[in-house]
């Protein structure tokens, strides 16, 4: 059939001539020819007729139920273990360590004896504080008893008044002089037994820091050794400042347990009570500082460790839980797959909640019961049939 059906034979003669002289007339005829067969294409196989859509096979997926658990509303974050008291034990005296009785690193009690200072000069300073104590108090003695002579003689003026006057004035003087020199001699007795260093709190002893030998001097910078109260012991973390509220709810509520494991470790290292609470939020972080307090009778707990911190909120009473993977993201937020009537796909979209063992609490779209898809999302789409391959474990199962 002619391409153009109402022309004459010479006018196609004369367009073909125009065609070849001006645009190449032999290369249109191939392409007309390319172009009818593909219209002919587009037109429909054999068998087929025109505008019957294509037939999709059911894509297959993998479902889990949606179920009811008890989940427990958690914060996690990193914490520092800390000691529940830290001494630095310095020297009350100046004088030469003789020698140290503990073992780097020993467990000690309250009052046990650390160190030695050469108690020779302090022995010494006693001594003379317990004589010039004695040697005042008989001048008092003598004082006193010459003021009460002057009391009889001033009555029938055999001394005057003046020197009455002045024997009362020396007697009160010995008797403070007595009372310097027990306090003297209390100081000397103090320094003595300074040379004895003992233990302020009982805890687990660091490294000797100044060895038997060196000069030291009261209250010195550097300490002879650090003792550290481990049992019990502080677990301290920070939270993001959004959280203080919900925290301080709970807390008002009853005590809030913590949990501390050792970073890739999943048995728990120990379980404590928050007990701490900042009176300020960090400006320059945004977070807010809290320590929980661990009995640690183990010694699992070791101050400057770092460890994964859990703390527990409150319960949620059968939470509707889905497993992470059945959660999609899109445009107006998150969304599942649910296996409807028919096995078609059903878009959802879901509000979530707190992730708990490896689950999403649902807080709105979803009812326990209902199948979700977990695998193969990629192929769904609304009212898409779908194919259950396999149907997993409910999220959740294994601790419910």
């Amino acid at each position: 059939m002619s391409r153009f059906p109402f022309a004459r034979p010479q006018d196609l003669q004369n367009r073909g001539r125009r065609s070849e002289r001006g645009h190449g007339g032999d290369a249109l005829f191939p392409l007309l020819i390319v172009c009818s067969f593909v219209f002919q294409g587009c037109g429909g196989g054999e068998g087929r007729e025109a505008g019957t859509p294509h037939e999709r096979p059911a894509a297959p997926v993998v479902v889990r139920e949606a179920v009811r658990a008890d989940v427990p509303l958690e914060v996690k974050t990193i914490g520092t273990v800390e000691a529940y008291r830290a001494v630095s034990v310095r020297p009350r005296i100046a004088g030469e360590i003789e020698r140290a009785v503990f073992e780097p690193g020993a467990e000690v009690r309250r009052g046990d004896l650390l160190f030695v200072v050469d108690r020779r000069p302090f022995e010494a300073a006693l001594r003379q504080a317990e004589a010039d104590s004695a040697r005042d108090a008989a001048r008092a003695a003598s004082a006193e008893a010459t003021a009460q002579r002057y009391a009889d003689l001033v009555e029938k003026g055999y001394v005057t008044r003046k020197q009455y006057d002045e024997a009362l004035a020396d007697a009160e003087a010995w008797r403070a002089a007595v009372r310097a020199d027990e306090a003297a001699l209390e100081t000397a007795r103090l320094n003595l037994d300074f040379c004895s260093i003992r233990a302020p709190i009982g805890g687990r002893a660091g490294d000797i820091l100044v060895h038997p030998g060196n000069l030291v001097r009261a209250n010195d910078e550097s300490p002879l050794v650090v003792i550290h109260q481990i049992t019990p012991v502080y677990v301290g973390f920070s939270v993001p400042e959004r959280r203080l509220s919900a925290i301080r709810r709970h807390a008002d509520e009853g005590t809030l347990r913590v949990e501390a494991s050792l970073p890739g470790e999943t048995a728990s290292a120990g379980e404590g009570e928050l007990t701490f609470l900042d009176n300020a939020a960090d400006e320059a972080t945004g977070t807010i500082l809290l320590k929980a307090t661990f009995p640690n009778e183990k010694r699992t707990l070791w101050p400057g460790q770092f460890v994964d911190v859990k703390l527990t909120l409150a319960t949620e009473k059968g939470a509707v839980l889905l497993p992470e993977e059945a959660i999609q993201t899109g445009q107006q937020g998150s969304y599942v797959f649910i296996v409807g009537p028919g096995d078609t796909a059903e878009l959802r979209p879901v509000r979530t909640g707190a992730r708990w063992n490896g689950g999403v609490v649902i807080e709105e779209g979803v009812r326990a019961g209902e199948k979700v898809v977990t695998e193969g999302q990629i192929r769904l789409f609304p009212g898409a049939k779908v194919a259950v391959k396999s149907e997993a474990e409910p999220a959740g199962a294994a601790v419910r």
